[in-house]
């Protein structure tokens, strides 16, 4: 029988269908709040009285608070029900929203920072195993196409959208923008999300609690603190070094205790490993674009913010035309194929923005801007649809929540690797304290793209017919 009878004699319910587009909702929430945020920090500084480097007291403490939550949302997830714990996140992340959009002072605004990173941290991972866990194979790609695209798309629309609010309303309506999302979110999760729990109670695994949490917070405190010129790269460094070591610490005790916070068996599956390890590479070279793209326009350029992110929508548009294409372009060419060709199309995008001058005519630079979009788009998209290709249904969850906590910390690592590369080229100038110059952005686009290149060496490994049983390998041609 094929693929199409096959789901017309076994009809998928009308919530599961639904559950990708009330995750990747949350998801858009959620994304656009982290990268909506940074085009406020001046105004929000003035109106509390302090510079805008104390307000990333305010940023640092959402980061770690989600590194510290995401590895035990799974367990909190399967201990209390999946519905339950979803829709209390949505509750909890929207009313600590209002309490940012309502802070008086910096402490206030900290405070509730930490209250909305628990529940982005409970949100996020969450609803990611609610679909992966709900999503028949057969549907796996369209699912975890609709519920990557916010995570491709806020990054580049959220300066621009921060920048029109800051300017022709207030800060406090960055937050307060998060209400209606949340209340429509609550009321489709009660409505269609499933109440699942894991059939046995397994106890915490505390001390992989502590670890985990200790390790991805000094790996995201470090790379946080690489990023900011006015501090000192050795202390950073340390910080991460530390997060390295403690991090295999944590590896060795999730492989070695009988109910680990995290299970690691997942990345014994050669296509799950391959997007964790050769993945996370991609990430971070991805990652980097979103932060030197504003600061080459702003510094380089001359532009203002707001100006700057409207560039930036060239690539939302890239992002978003290539969704209608991404599941066509997996069946056809399969996952292998389309990660090596669309990496290196990727990586060679980004080299081409660091070739980017101030008298660069606009539609070359919009043209190219489109291109990493859609490059970004494709690339995301196939690695995480790839990721659960061959998981199986009891290693979905632990997979989920590993994958999410991996995502969360290759941000912080893609914007720390951009913002070294930037600092590297000007050291070799002999001008590391200077002000940076154009030249110094394309060193760092081309790194960035050079890393994405040598990802591509990991996809090479993978068998031609990878992902074949969602739908990605390539049908075989007659001879």
């Amino acid at each position: 029988m094929d693929a199409p009878a096959a789901r017309r004699d076994n009809p998928i319910p009308l919530n599961l269908r639904l559950l990708p587009f009330i995750v990747a909702a949350t998801f858009f929430m959620e994304y656009l709040d982290t990268t909506i945020i940074a085009t406020a920090l001046p105004s929000m500084a003035r109106d509390f009285r302090v510079g805008p480097n104390e307000l990333s007291l305010g940023l640092t403490a959402y980061m770690l608070t989600l590194a510290v939550f995401i590895p035990v949302s799974g367990w909190i997830a399967d201990r209390l029900g999946s519905r339950t714990v979803f829709g209390a996140a949505v509750v909890v992340f929207t009313l600590a929203s209002v309490l940012c959009g309502s802070a008086p002072g910096l402490y206030w605004f900290t405070a509730a920072r930490v209250i909305q990173g628990i529940g982005g941290a409970m949100m996020v991972p969450v609803g990611r195993m609610i679909v992966v866990r709900n999503t028949p194979r057969a549907r796996m790609m369209q699912a975890i196409s609709t519920i990557t695209w916010p995570g491709v798309v806020a990054p580049v629309v959220g300066p621009s959208v921060g920048g029109f609010i800051t300017t022709y309303a207030s800060w406090h309506w960055v937050f307060f923008l998060n209400v209606p999302f949340g209340i429509a979110a609550l009321a489709a999760a009660i409505a269609f999300v499933p109440q699942q729990r894991a059939e046995g109670r397994r106890p915490l695994d505390l001390p992989g609690f502590l670890l985990s949490g200790a390790a991805l917070s000094l790996l995201l405190y470090g790379t946080e603190a690489a990023s900011h010129r006015d501090q000192s790269l050795g202390p950073a460094l340390l910080l991460v070094l530390a997060g390295l070591g403690l991090g295999a610490l944590t590896v060795r005790h999730m492989r070695r205790v009988p109910h680990p916070l995290l299970a690691l068996d997942a990345l014994a599956v050669p296509t799950f490993s391959a997007t964790i390890r050769w993945g996370s590479m991609t990430r971070a070279a991805l990652e980097a674009v979103p932060y030197l793209s504003p600061l080459l326009f702003q510094i380089g350029f001359g532009l203002s913010p707001f100006r700057s992110g409207l560039l930036l929508l060239a690539t939302a548009t890239g992002n978003l035309g290539m969704k209608l294409f991404t599941t066509p372009v997996l069946r056809r060419f399969g996952f292998r194929t389309t990660l090596l060709v669309n990496g290196a199309f990727a990586a060679f995008a980004i080299m081409a923005l660091g070739a980017l001058t101030a008298d660069t005519k606009l539609p070359i630079m919009l043209g190219l801007l489109f291109a990493y979009g859609i490059g970004r788009s494709m690339q995301f998209t196939t690695i995480n649809t790839l990721a659960f290709a061959d998981v199986s249904d009891s290693q979905k969850g632990p997979a989920s929540t590993l994958q999410s906590a991996i995502t969360q910390m290759m941000i912080g690592m893609g914007i720390a690797f951009g913002a070294l590369c930037l600092r590297g080229a000007a050291w070799f100038r002999h001008e590391p304290g200077g002000a940076f110059t154009t030249a110094d952005f394309h060193w760092a686009f081309a790194a960035a793209g050079l890393l994405m290149l040598t990802s591509l060496a990991g996809y090479a490994r993978l068998p031609a017919d990878a992902g074949g049983g969602i739908g990605g390998a390539v049908r075989s041609r007659p001879t």
